[in-house]
């Protein structure tokens, strides 16, 4: 029952983060606010567990499971949103706009795996 309440608790606290970026006024026809938030978010995961297993080899911490739910499958989760993703890029096809779909969809393919590989680093 606890990690139902840490994925829960953590997947409020992402999904208030979301919404927060919607907030933020842009003017284009790219969608930067849900590219930038699962960018952050892959960069985010990338973090998480790169630090939960460095921290166990390293320093002899480990994270508990209870965490690593909390904030991987928790905040990461409910942060990034790819059925939004998934909308806006039908909403780009729909309109007949097949070069933004592409870019988009390309874009946050490869920027997204490379956000993770680089939250990796950054603890490695």
């Amino acid at each position: 029952m606890l990690n139902v309440l840490a994925v829960a608790a953590g997947g409020a606290a992402g999904s208030v983060l979301r919404y927060l970026f919607t907030l933020i006024p842009v003017k284009a026809v790219f969608p930067f606010q849900t590219f930038v938030v699962n960018m952050l978010g892959c960069f985010a995961i990338g973090v998480v567990t790169a630090l939960a297993s460095v921290a166990a080899q390293k320093f002899s911490v480990r994270f508990g499971p209870i965490l690593v739910l909390f904030l991987k499958t928790g905040i990461c989760g409910g942060f990034t949103t790819f059925s939004t993703f998934a909308l806006e890029s039908a909403n780009f096809v729909s309109g007949k706009n097949f070069f933004m779909a592409a870019v988009y969809a390309f874009s946050s393919l490869i920027l997204g795996i490379l956000c993770v590989i680089a939250g990796q680093n950054c603890i490695r």
